[in-house]
């Protein structure tokens, strides 16, 4: 699957386009912005963006009005044609968001049972009680997602209804060359619909990527060769940024374990999920970790550890953004353009190390030294063995274990920023910090030439400089 392979990077839309909160029907054609961004994507090493809500939606894209309309605030299928276009040319692949659990109380269907009510061919297209009524006076009582009745659930055990979304697919498939759904609340889908969209999709379009939103349980009951190829991995989430606020590197380590490690009870061996340090539902990293000095360290432990990177728009170069009580909107700005720096050279810098790398993308998982404030990790395959060795502290420090053993090269190292692709490739290319960003933004720091590859030789122990990322290849 080429979605274990790549990095993806999360657009939200509505607010990176500047759109109205609110659907106010006028027409705009601001999603022609996302294709000015393509050739920035490129450059930073995206493989594939994944794109929150485009459809015509009451509000914030979640609550659908229809499946087979880009909205207006957003533009045109034609518009959305020839991003897509582009977006491929540049070789970064799209990824729609895929709201099949609940639509809005505008979505055609439900307004036809509001006005129809019993007589309403659509009226099993939804979990409707006619016995009752909806705090809207509708003359019906209907389910809404999780209490949130803005929110309709979807009969997905109609087949009416299932028979629909498929054909919704097709066309975003044949329409514009979608490679791949990111299937918003898919703890909360009925099993029987992921077993048909899979199967469904594959056959439309071998390979196409379906990647779940789920935020609790086992990941197991939704990933797997019948369902889904992988999910939101939550628990990491939540154990990155907490490590480093609470500067207590046995909570990653032991969440990593737990799901890659190499004893039998280990849940989640061979599996990607998909990994991330912030989304458009959570406060950005930048604003959570109450140390600053730990962002570029979460990157190098997102990038180190199992699973799929995905990037946050804005994150790559420290945007903040504190989540609020009564709703999301400073998690999902717009940015007139790319604000790269420092951190985004880095985070360049890692996302080329993986996509190098089998051990970093496939390879197996194994905690190797482990303290309050430090963590050494393997990731291990036939052709490769790579450690990660991450210092959260502001000391330095040197770390002992008999695993510690044999000549590396240096891949990659934080704050030096500086990785050779040589020992990746096999080649003489070299990557220096300019190359993620822009020639006029360049610093007299990022415009330094080539550095050669080092060698560094342990014997049973690293010394790890205060908040520094190491990533060794063993020779």
């Amino acid at each position: 699957m080429w979605a274990y392979n790549e990095t993806f990077y999360q657009i939200y839309p509505i607010g990176f386009c500047g759109a109205p909160v609110h659907n106010d029907g006028v027409l705009e054609h601001r999603i022609l912005k996302l294709g000015e961004w393509a050739e920035y994507l490129q450059e930073l090493g995206i493989g594939s963006i994944i794109l929150n809500p485009i459809f015509e939606s009451d509000n914030h894209g979640y609550d659908t009005r229809d499946f087979m309309k880009i909205d207006c605030r957003l533009g045109t299928n034609d518009d959305f044609k020839a991003v897509c276009k582009d977006l491929h040319e540049h070789n970064v692949k799209i990824m729609l968001d895929g709201v099949f659990n609940h639509v809005g109380r505008g979505f055609w269907a439900f307004k036809d049972v509001q006005e129809k009510k019993w007589d309403s061919p659509y009226k099993d297209w939804f979990c409707i009680n006619f016995d009752g009524n909806s705090g809207y006076n509708d003359g019906f009582w209907y389910e809404g997602w999780e209490g949130h009745y803005e929110l309709v659930k979807l009969n997905l055990q109609n087949s009416a209804v299932v028979d629909y979304l498929l054909g919704c697919v097709k066309m975003w498939i044949e329409e514009f060359g979608i490679d791949g759904l990111r299937l918003d609340v898919a703890y909360s889908l009925d099993h029987n619909f992921m077993r048909r969209l899979r199967s469904y999709c594959e056959e439309l379009k071998p390979g196409f990527a379906l990647i779940g939103e789920v935020l609790f349980g086992d990941y197991n009951l939704i990933v797997n060769d019948e369902m889904l190829h992988s999910c939101t991995n939550y628990e990491c989430y939540k154990g990155i940024y907490s490590s480093f606020n609470s500067m207590n590197m046995f909570e990653i380590a032991h969440s990593l374990n737990r799901q890659y490690g190499p004893e039998q009870w280990c849940i989640y061996r061979g599996k990607h999920l998909m990994t991330f340090v912030d989304n458009h539902d959570v406060s950005r990293l930048a604003t959570i970790l109450t140390n600053k000095n730990h962002i570029p360290l979460a990157y190098g432990l997102l990038f180190g550890m199992p699973g799929i990177p995905c990037i946050y728009y804005g994150s790559e170069w420290g945007e903040e953004g504190a989540k609020a009580p009564d709703n999301d909107y400073a998690l999902r700005p717009c940015f007139d353009e790319p604000k790269p720096n420092d951190l985004t050279a880095f985070i360049h810098r890692l996302i080329l190390a993986r996509h190098k790398s089998e051990a970093l993308c496939s390879g197996s998982y194994h905690n190797v030294v482990i303290t309050n404030h430090q963590l050494v990790f393997e990731r291990k395959c036939e052709s490769e063995r790579i450690l990660v060795a991450i210092n959260a502290s502001d000391c330095e420090f040197t770390a002992s274990s008999h695993e510690l053993q044999g000549n590396f090269a240096r891949m990659l190292t934080y704050p030096d920023s500086s990785i050779s692709v040589d020992e990746l490739t096999g080649g003489t290319d070299k990557v220096t910090s300019k190359d993620a960003v822009k020639p006029e933004d360049k610093t007299a720091a990022e415009s330094n030439t080539e550095t050669a590859v080092e060698t560094v030789s342990l014997q049973g122990q690293i010394t790890m400089p205060p908040y520094s990322v190491q990533y060794l290849k063993m020779l």
